[in-house]
């Protein structure tokens, strides 16, 4: 049964502009979009705004729900948190608070929205990329932080929980294997089905294991995972190349392949999985989030046509064993980032543009996903 899927803003972009519930409900229905994720980033902040204007906050959604057509799909962790150690942290009373005093708040709001609720808030630190028993420790610590937050999650009627897959070592799961592993986990220790959130601009080639050739214009720009194999090359030189590629077999969970830097097998293997997708426009090397106007598709390689193709094939695939169940409904999610200095008009016409591109694809929301991708013919 293929899913549902609707196009939808994260309201990351209004942040220190439309930061009113109001105010940016207003601006993304002129946008042509009745879907948000709101940002912890936009006056959402559990630690920063406080359980009392989160309260308010609520009730000025609920009526800005009513008043401006919209409706708060999923909430999503922000900048905030993507800067810390959070459930990965290496003192377990700031895990607890950060579960307790941040993520509990958010998923209880949720809960009252009916909505889902994404996030990635959490690192390892260089330390344990050094040691694979330490790095195996703090993902099982990781896991049983997810699996507590998801069982929390069905308590308070939130609905699909998921973490957002990342790109390098440190920022785990950054592989195609490690997020597998991770939602069957998961899925099994919390009782619930436990989601990830698919990002098209989270993948690159930089960490793949280096053939001995990379060696010899020096290790400058080449990834050797641990401090003990970058002291061997540095050192020694290329002539290390045995010792390195020894240590580099003895951490092989440092190391993506091809496939993991490629969004599209991404989709095509886990896309099912993924009740929110971020869309942002990117060359594949770096993650800068940004809009799909015409220039910016010239230079891309992220289109509308390959994302619902790749998409439907994770559905037409097998289902594989212990794998939460296949999401019922997909938001199609613009998470496109303004600075500071970018001029509001220019910053809303990006949008404009961007929402008029993802519409030839997904010209009504709540479409069958096999009735889009007919639609793109042969």
């Amino acid at each position: 049964m293929y899913p549902r899927i609707s196009l939808a803003i994260d309201n990351c972009f209004a942040y220190k502009r439309w930061t009113r519930p109001d105010d940016w409900a207003r601006v993304v229905r002129a946008l042509g979009v009745r879907f948000v994720e709101a940002s912890a980033d936009n006056e959402l902040d559990p630690l920063y705004v406080g359980l009392p204007y989160l309260e308010r906050w609520l009730a000025e959604v609920r009526r800005a729900e009513q008043e401006r057509g919209v409706r708060v799909c999923n909430l999503y962790s922000g900048h905030g948190t993507y800067t810390t150690l959070g459930l990965a942290h290496t003192d377990e009373a700031v895990r607890e608070h950060m579960i307790v005093d941040w993520f509990f708040p958010m998923i209880r709001m949720a809960g009252e929205l009916g909505a889902g609720m994404g996030f990635f808030a959490h690192a390892f630190e260089h330390a344990v990329l050094q040691d694979r028993a330490a790095y195996g420790r703090s993902v099982a610590v990781l896991e049983e932080s997810l699996s507590r937050l998801n069982r929390y999650a069905g308590e308070v009627g939130c609905g699909n929980l998921g973490l957002e897959q990342m790109y390098a070592p440190h920022l785990y799961p950054f592989t195609l294997r490690d997020t597998e592993d991770l939602l069957r986990k998961v899925t099994r220790l919390s009782g619930r089905d436990f989601y990830l959130t698919e990002d098209v601009g989270h993948h690159h080639l930089k960490y793949q294991r280096p053939e001995r050739s990379a060696l010899l214009g020096g290790v400058r720009g080449v990834w050797l995972g641990t401090d003990r194999a970058f002291s061997l090359a540095d050192r020694i030189g290329v002539s290390a190349w045995e010792l390195i590629s020894a240590e580099m077999d003895a951490n092989p969970q440092l190391f993506s392949t091809e496939e993991d830097g490629d969004c599209y097998a991404w989709l095509q293997r886990l896309g099912c999985y993924s009740p929110i997708i971020h869309l942002q426009q990117t060359d594949g090397c770096t993650s800068a989030h940004l809009p799909f106007t015409e220039e910016e598709n010239r230079k891309g390689k992220i289109a509308g046509e390959k994302v619902l193709r790749a998409l439907k094939r994770s559905y037409d695939r097998p289902e594989p064993e212990g794998m939460p169940s296949r999401c019922g409904e997909i938001y199609l999610t613009l998470e496109i980032f303004s600075s500071t200095t970018s001029i509001p008009h220019d910053l809303l016409d990006d949008y404009g543009k961007s929402v008029a591109y993802w519409r030839r694809f997904v010209p009504e929301d709540g479409m069958r996903l096999d009735e889009a991708v007919g639609r793109l013919g042969a």
